[in-house]
């Protein structure tokens, strides 16, 4: 095992939208795997109705808010050598990719576990994510970062309504939604560009089937779907108001593997390390797919995928990051 002696977990925040509860089961189960490896561990994490931060789990809990402005403050109290960032939802991802680009993980030589930094920045700015897609042959949603409302508009024209808008680093869709004509796309764009100052317009893949991977890959390459899961509802209905289905009920053996051999081609090109969750749309028609998205982290999902196979993706995702190299990034 690397020699790591105290780890800091960042929780998922407050009882809000796409923070809280629904990520408490990965950093419970986080927790354990290190404790057994004889680490100690410093929870940031203020709600205080999770089991994470029940007395016996964590060595240290602070109750303080998950943004840079607090962690940073524990990291200067605790002096952590290292943290695992995909265990708290978005809140914890986001807190981390700033901690770095603000280079407080490079100056108190805080080491990443996991997914490297860079492939987190990888899978949650649209356009890089889309460009990674596309240099290895991986389709994804006709798209385009736009910067200005009139710019929207433009390319809205040219792939036909409805489109659809998207933010990245976004808590539960927050600022996302579906324009089916000129007016729409206004309103949601100035909405978008009140919370962000870049903002991707893509096609909207209306009726096509919602499937989704929970892929796990370690520092040799080596690369599982342990579970796939299908929305009952169609693309255009957010999954967080949909019902999940695992495994797929619809896929036939084909569609199954065809759609498996392209998460792995994925994970591996962004080297991911531990668990992570793809998504995808699948054409009703035909062989036709898109790759969505790749969370870098531990999902809402993974809680479900673990107990319907009884795979402990959190327990396995930390014990991977544990053993993969640890490297200190540097900007």
């Amino acid at each position: 095992m690397p020699k790591i002696k105290k780890t800091l977990i960042l929780g998922s925040g407050a009882l809000k939208i796409g923070e809280a509860g629904e990520f408490d089961y990965s950093g419970s189960q986080a927790i354990k795997a290190l404790k057994e490896e004889g680490i100690e561990i410093v929870l940031v994490n203020p709600n205080i109705a999770t089991v994470q931060t029940d007395k016996g789990l964590a060595d240290k809990i602070y109750f303080l808010p998950v943004n840079a402005y607090f962690v940073k403050r524990v990291i200067e109290k605790e002096k952590p050598d290292s943290i695992l960032l995909s265990f708290g939802g978005q809140t914890a991802l986001n807190c981390g990719v700033e901690l770095f680009q603000t280079g407080v993980l490079n100056k108190y030589k805080v080491k990443v576990l996991g997914t490297p930094i860079k492939t987190i920045e990888e899978t949650e700015d649209r356009e890089l994510f889309r460009k990674k897609l596309n240099r290895i042959g991986v389709k994804s949603p006709q798209g385009k970062i736009v910067k200005s409302v009139q710019e929207g508009l433009s390319f809205a024209k040219k792939i036909n309504y409805p489109v659809l808008v998207r933010l990245g680093y976004a808590l539960g869709g927050r600022g996302s939604g579906i324009a089916n004509n000129e007016d729409e796309l206004a309103s949601l764009l100035e909405k978008a560009f009140s919370l962000t100052d870049k903002v991707l317009v893509e096609e909207y893949l209306a009726g096509w089937k919602e499937i989704e991977y929970e892929m796990v890959r370690d520092k040799n390459d080596n690369c599982i779907a342990v579970c796939n899961m299908e929305n009952i509802d169609p693309m255009g209905i957010h999954t967080g108001e949909s019902i999940v289905v695992a495994p797929s009920q619809t896929l036939n053996n084909n569609e199954y593997h065809f759609l498996r051999e392209i998460c792995q081609k994925v994970v591996r090109s962004l080297k991911i390390i531990g668990e992570c969750n793809v998504q995808l749309a699948l054409s009703p028609n035909s062989d036709d797919y898109r790759v969505i998205e790749v969370n870098a982290r531990l999902s809402r999902s993974s809680a479900l995928a673990s107990k319907a196979t009884g795979y402990p993706l959190a327990f396995i995702g930390a014990k991977l990051a544990l053993l993969a190299k640890a490297e200190l990034l540097e900007r």
